[in-house]
C-alpha cells in the first residue's frame, strides 16, 4: 500500500519591514513611532550639509580679511561646526536640525524619549564610520537592511530617526451652547452628530437643512430648531476645549 504523501512544507515568511515601531512608556502606555526611511533623510542631510556650507562660505570670507589669523580662527570654525552642528541642533531643539525640521523628522531614544548629549554625541561621532568607504555607503546599507531604518551610529547610540507626528486637534465646531441629548446615543450616531457640525462650513444652507432635519427626526428635535440643537449636541458631546 502506498502512504499517502506529507503535504508540502511552505516556505517560512519573511516580515517585511515595518514603517509603525511601538515602545512601551515606563507608565505602560503603547507609544507608535513612525521611522523615517532612506530616502526623506538624505534629503534631510542635504539640507543640513547646504546649510552648513554656506554659513562657512560666509564665514571664511569675513575671516580672509584677518589673514594667517583669519586661516585659524577659520580652521577651528570648520572643526566646531562639523563636529558639533548636529549636535546642538538635535539636543537644544528636541532632536530636530534644521534640515531635519523642514522634512518633519526628529530624532529620539529607542524609547522614544529626547535624544541626550551622551546619545548624540556618539550618532554623530560615528557617521565618519557610515561615511565609509565613500559616499555614504555603509551608512545607507543598513539603513536599508534594518527594520527600523537604523544607520551604525544609531545602532550603536540606541537612537531612532522618525517623524514628528503632528498632535491631533479638537474639531472646530459652531459656536453653540452645550446642551444633552433628549435620547441615548450610540457611538455611531454620536460620530454622525459631530461629522455635521465640522462639516457645516463646506455646505450650502440648503443641504445643512436637510442634513439635520434627517437627523433631527430620531432625536425628537422639532425641524425649525434642528442646526442650533443638534450644533449644542455637538458641543456637549465634544466637552470642554
Amino acid at each position: 500500500m502506498f502512504e499517502p504523501s506529507a503535504p508540502p512544507r511552505k516556505a517560512p515568511l519573511v516580515t517585511p519591514q515595518d514603517t509603525r515601531h511601538q515602545v512601551e512608556t515606563p507608565e505602560g502606555i503603547d507609544l507608535p513611532l513612525r521611522p523615517a526611511g532612506l530616502p526623506v533623510r538624505a534629503v534631510a542631510f542635504a539640507i543640513d550639509l547646504a546649510l552648513r556650507g554656506a554659513a562657512l562660505g560666509v564665514l571664511f570670507m569675513v575671516l580672509a580679511a584677518l589673514g594667517r589669523l583669519g586661516m585659524g580662527l577659520g580652521s577651528l570654525l570648520l572643526f566646531g561646526v562639523s563636529w558639533w552642528y548636529m549636535v546642538l541642533f538635535e539636543v537644544l531643539r528636541q532632536g530636530r536640525s534644521p534640515g531635519k525640521q523642514w522634512m518633519g523628522l526628529r530624532v529620539v531614544h529607542d524609547d522614544g524619549t529626547p535624544v541626550g548629549w551622551s546619545a548624540s554625541l556618539l550618532r554623530n561621532l560615528l557617521r565618519v564610520v557610515d561615511l565609509m568607504p565613500f559616499g555614504y555607503f555603509l551608512g545607507a546599507l543598513s539603513c536599508l537592511q534594518h527594520p527600523t531604518f537604523k544607520r551604525l551610529g544609531d545602532i550603536a547610540a540606541g537612537t531612532l530617526v522618525v517623524y514628528g507626528e503632528t498632535p491631533p486637534r479638537a474639531p472646530s465646531l459652531p459656536e453653540a451652547v452645550p446642551r444633552r441629548c433628549p435620547v441615548p446615543l450610540t457611538l455611531g450616531e454620536q460620530r454622525a452628530l459631530l461629522g455635521f457640525a465640522e462639516r457645516q462650513g463646506e455646505l450650502s444652507p440648503a443641504r445643512v437643512n436637510e442634513l439635520a432635519a434627517l437627523l433631527a427626526q430620531p432625536l425628537h428635535i422639532s425641524a425649525p430648531k434642528a442646526v442650533g440643537e443638534l450644533n449644542g449636541i455637538a458641543r456637549g458631546l465634544l466637552g470642554p476645549t
